[in-house]
């Protein structure tokens, strides 16, 4: 590999500017990560299900499978090898409090979230309609008698859970590539049980999109505090493990990808032009004509 094409092999900073490549990766992330979980809710749930025979708590174990591994399937696609696979605020905004991304990724990625997540939403209001409507879109709000508080708490609880185990495993070259493997039956399980208390959101990007077209607006505010919180409290942990520190913002880290996230891992090398190498530190001035 040339001078001119070798750019920090085993690892870079985070990096600002804007990152359309790595954007529009998550808009379209997201956007299937709704596709496919809601999709699974119509199936499930709508009316004149062929599983409706099962029970409610089967089909939500399924419905949590099939949403979860959407999204582990969205990280070790090639968008998510380029973005990370976040697809969620609360996951960016965890990894920028560890420095592994930089506030125009913060703001670029969580705007995409929300864009792909109403843009999935109104794919599957227009492919589902009727069954769709039925089921509210997926919308999520409290059940079983859950007050407003106690969804907060439970959403809190359950994100705090997922967002400390990213943390984890992504702290490791060992464990990091296992992320989405280790990442889908967690979702699964927090969907099978506390959906019937919370319709089990952990992502405010997740919820909007539904509660925008359903609509069901009203409890959206739950769905922004609960995650944020327990987003909060993750990173606060995993702050007990001072000797442990993230290597990777990618849910699947691929060094074949580039990165605008920060990195201790490998990743591909960004193309240097010959008078951006004449601007690297300890470059020569070029002379003057």
């Amino acid at each position: 590999m040339s001078e001119a094409t070798h750019h920090r092999p085993h690892g870079q900073e985070a990096r600002g500017g804007v990152h359309l490549a790595e954007w529009a990766c998550e808009v379209a992330g997201t956007a299937l990560l709704l596709i496919g979980g809601l999709s699974a809710v119509c199936f499930d749930f709508g009316p004149h299900s062929v599983l409706r025979h099962l029970g409610a708590s089967p089909r939500l174990l399924l419905t949590g499978l099939l949403f979860a591994g959407v999204g582990s399937l969205v990280a070790i696609s090639p968008l998510g090898r380029r973005s990370g696979a976040h697809l969620n605020p609360v996951v960016t905004l965890a990894f920028w409090t560890q420095g592994k991304v930089h506030p125009h990724d913060l703001a670029g990625y969580i705007i995409s979230q929300f864009v792909g997540a109403i843009a999935g939403a109104a794919i599957v209001a227009a492919v589902w309609g009727s069954r769709a409507s039925a089921v509210h879109l997926g919308a999520t709000a409290p059940g079983h008698g859950a007050g407003d508080l106690e969804a907060i708490v439970i959403e809190a609880v359950m994100t705090a859970v997922l967002i400390l185990t990213i943390l984890l495993m992504t702290s490791s070259t060992k464990s990091a590539r296992w992320t989405p493997l280790v990442v889908w039956p967690i979702i699964a399980i927090l969907v099978w049980q506390g959906a019937p208390y919370t319709g089990t959101s952990l992502n405010p990007a997740r919820s909007l999109g539904p509660a925008l077209l359903a609509p069901l607006l009203h409890p959206y505010w739950i769905y922004l505090a609960g995650p944020l919180v327990g987003g909060a409290l993750a990173v606060a942990a995993f702050g007990l493990w001072p000797k442990r520190r993230v290597v990777t913002a990618k849910l699947f880290h691929d060094s074949r990808y580039r990165s605008s996230l920060a990195s201790t891992m490998p990743v591909a090398p960004i193309p240097v032009t010959p008078l951006a190498l004449t601007q690297m530190p300890g470059s020569p001035t070029p002379r003057s004509q």
